[in-house]
C-alpha cells in the first residue's frame, strides 16, 4: 500500500469514528476471550493501532500480556514502533514466522483481501497453525465486490467478500465457526448510495479522473461525520451483543481452533 495511506491511517487511527467503533465491535464479537488472552498476534498490524489498543486495555487491568504484530510494509512497522510497540516484524500473513500453537488469540483485520495476499486459503491455514487448540481467531474483510470504489484501488483490494464465502474458507482452514456477521450495517444504505453516485460522476469525467491520484477514504472526519458515524457504530455494538447483522460493509468471523486439532 502507498506509504501515504499508512501516514493517513496513523494520524486518525486512535480517534476516527470508524476505527474506534470497529475496535468496540471487535471487543463485542470476540467477548471475554479478548481480555483473557495472554499471547495475541495481530496478523497484518498496519500502523499498530489495534495492537496498541489491546495493550492499553491489558495495562489498565494490570495484566501481563505479550502481543506481536507482523506486516509487509516497513513504513507501517516504523509507525507502529512510534506507538511504543516492540514486538513487530516484517512478514507475510501467508508465511508467519512463529511456531505452531503459539498464540491464545489471533486477529487479522482487513488483511486477507489485499492484493499482496495471493492465496487467502493459505493465509487462513497459517492463522490456524499458530493458534493454540482452544484459541480463537477473528478475521475481518470488506464486503460485497459490487461496492468497489476508489478507496479499494488506493488500498489495493484484491477481493471484497460475501460472509458465506469467508465463513467457508475459515472452516476449511481448520477452525470451528463461533460467529459470522456483517458490520457497518446502519450506514450501509448511505454508503451504497454514495458509491453509486461517485461511480456515475467518475464515468462522466473519465479522462480527467485518469490523471488524478486515487486516495482512500481514510482522512480526518468532520465533526458531523464523527458524530453520526460514532452513533451508528455504537448502535451496532449494542445490537451485536444479542444478534448477528444481516448485511453491511464489513464481514467478520470469529472462530475457535478445536482442542483436538493436530
Amino acid at each position: 500500500m502507498n506509504p501515504a495511506e499508512y501516514d493517513a491511517m496513523y494520524r486518525v487511527e486512535d480517534t476516527m469514528w470508524w476505527y474506534v467503533g470497529m475496535r468496540a465491535i471487535l471487543r463485542t464479537v470476540v467477548g471475554e476471550r479478548l481480555e483473557n488472552a495472554r499471547r495475541v498476534l495481530d496478523a497484518g498490524c498496519g500502523t499498530g493501532g489495534t495492537l496498541a489498543w489491546w495493550y492499553r486495555r491489558a495495562i489498565h487491568r494490570h495484566v501481563a500480556v505479550v502481543g506481536a504484530g507482523i506486516d509487509l510494509s516497513p513504513h507501517a512497522l516504523a509507525l507502529g514502533t512510534r506507538r511504543g510497540l516492540t514486538r513487530l516484524g516484517r512478514a507475510s500473513v501467508s508465511a508467519l514466522p512463529f511456531a505452531d500453537r503459539t498464540f491464545d488469540g489471533v486477529f487479522s483485520l482487513d488483511v486477507i483481501y489485499h492484493l499482496d495476499v495471493a492465496d487467502d486459503r493459505s493465509a487462513l491455514a497459517e492463522l490456524a497453525r499458530v493458534t493454540k487448540p482452544g484459541g480463537w481467531a477473528c478475521v475481518r474483510v470488506p464486503a460485497f465486490d459490487a461496492l468497489r470504489s476508489d478507496h479499494d484501488v488506493a488500498v489495493h483490494t484484491r477481493e471484497r467478500y460475501r460472509l458465506p464465502t469467508l465463513t467457508e474458507k475459515i472452516a476449511q482452514a481448520g477452525f470451528a465457526i463461533d460467529r459470522a456477521t456483517y458490520a457497518n450495517t446502519v450506514l450501509f444504505p448511505a454508503a451504497v448510495a454514495s458509491r453509486l453516485l461517485r461511480r456515475g460522476a467518475h464515468a462522466k469525467s473519465h479522462g480527467r479522473r485518469e490523471r488524478e491520484p486515487v486516495t482512500s477514504d481514510v482522512r480526518p472526519a468532520s465533526a458531523l461525520a464523527q458524530a453520526i458515524g460514532g452513533i451508528a457504530l455504537r448502535a451496532e455494538t449494542a445490537m451485536l451483543r444479542y444478534a448477528n447483522l444481516p448485511i453491511g460493509l464489513s464481514a467478520i468471523v470469529v472462530a475457535t481452533r478445536p482442542t483436538d486439532a493436530t
